[in-house]
């Protein structure tokens, strides 16, 4: 039995995670910042602080549609009805987007007046159209946040209206923001609309323009809510994708809407020209192959079930190294999606990272003749 080792040594500009010093000051009362591919927190400031998520709550309210949906429990076509409690927050002083009682509204238009318009009667209609009320839907909030991993995290409402009880941390909104990316992929798309118009029972159509300042830069936003409490200031999660990455960044305690934008803007700029992500492989697709003792094939190729993303920052020329490890040859028969073998990334000869390689195809064992033959071979000859 030999170990065999599959080596690369790539002469690239990475960081130790746990040296990383971010050469930027934000100027919010917390924030993050996230490489979506790789998982890696590119900077973070008190990040788990307890804040007040004011309408970024509104990113949870719109992911529990999208699941339903998704399970097929739930219509973009069906309608709700806009209950006395939706229609107070149709007034002036709150973002809305103006339903009246007795209106019946689509979940699609519900979701983009929410999306586009941060409206707080939109919330509270679909929460009571798929909940019966919002106290209950905020229950399902609180308990999907807790599947997600948001761990300091709860929902009182639907919209975030100003509530002690409706709290959250940066940390914790990336991770709901993440989640609506990755999951909702179809949905997402709708965040970057920059207007909304909603053709009202009993009405004029209104058309209103996306609360985002970011979308309205030259830097690839696409997303993803603003929001605003006077205990809290200006808050904001926001996402960008540009030349192959996608970055997430979210804020909070800014003091005025202009540094919300400029702040906002310096963090995702940051996150782009100072780190690059580096591909190790694809997922499912076959990196390797390592070698069988009695089976119909002498190789068999191997692969990751997931993508694999390092970040590497720049200025720093440092040795990556990437290894396939494994005892072999490996002994026919073997199975598919079998693990077979290790892949272990190295920076500085620190592990950094492992991950189980398995088997593409099923080998099957040679019959007694085959095998006679090939054990002769590897007696005289050394020959699997």
């Amino acid at each position: 039995m030999y170990k065999k080792f599959f080596l690369f040594l790539l002469i690239l500009n990475f960081f130790s995670f746990n040296t990383l010093k971010a050469n930027i000051e934000i100027q919010a009362r917390t924030a993050i910042l996230q490489d979506y591919l790789s998982g890696e927190v590119l900077y973070e400031k008190d990040a788990d602080r307890s804040i007040y998520p004011a309408s970024m709550t509104k990113i949870m309210t719109t992911i529990i549609a999208f699941d339903l949906i998704k399970s097929g429990d739930l219509s973009l076509d069906d309608k709700f009805i806009i209950s006395e409690k939706a229609w107070r927050l149709s007034t002036s002083g709150y973002s809305s987007m103006f339903v009246m009682v007795g209106d019946e509204v689509s979940v699609k238009n519900l979701l983009m007046g929410i999306i586009v318009a941060s409206g707080n009667d939109a919330c509270i209609a679909l929460a009571e159209g798929i909940a019966g009320t919002e106290e209950e839907f905020a229950i399902m909030m609180t308990s999907k946040a807790k599947e997600i991993g948001m761990i300091n995290t709860n929902f009182s409402n639907s919209s975030g209206i100003n509530d002690p009880d409706n709290y959250s941390t940066v940390r914790d909104i990336m991770i709901m923001s993440h989640y609506l990316i990755k999951n909702h992929p179809e949905f997402y798309t709708w965040f970057k609309e920059k207007e909304f118009t909603w053709d009202r029972t009993g009405g004029d159509p209104i058309t209103q323009g996306n609360r985002n300042p970011l979308l309205y830069k030259n830097i690839g936003a696409d997303g993803i809510k603003t929001g605003y409490l006077a205990v809290e200031k200006y808050s904001l999660a926001s996402s960008i994708d540009k030349n192959g990455r996608r970055l997430i960044a979210v804020g909070s305690g800014f003091k005025t809407k202009s540094s919300r934008s400029k702040q906002s803007s310096k963090l995702l700029i940051y996150g782009l020209t100072n780190f690059d992500l580096v591909k190790i492989t694809e997922k499912n697709k076959p990196i390797d192959s390592v070698d069988v003792w009695l089976g119909k094939d002498k190789f068999v190729k191997v692969y990751a079930k997931e993508s694999i993303y390092k970040i590497i920052k720049k200025g720093q020329k440092k040795k990556l190294k990437i290894k396939m490890e494994y005892e072999g040859p490996i002994e026919a028969p073997i199975k598919k999606d079998q693990v077979l073998a290790k892949l272990k990334i190295i920076y500085n000869q620190e592990l950094i990272g492992e991950y189980d390689l398995l088997s593409t195809k099923k080998v099957n064992r040679i019959n007694v003749f085959s095998k006679l033959m090939r054990s002769l071979n590897y007696l005289i000859w050394g020959d699997v």
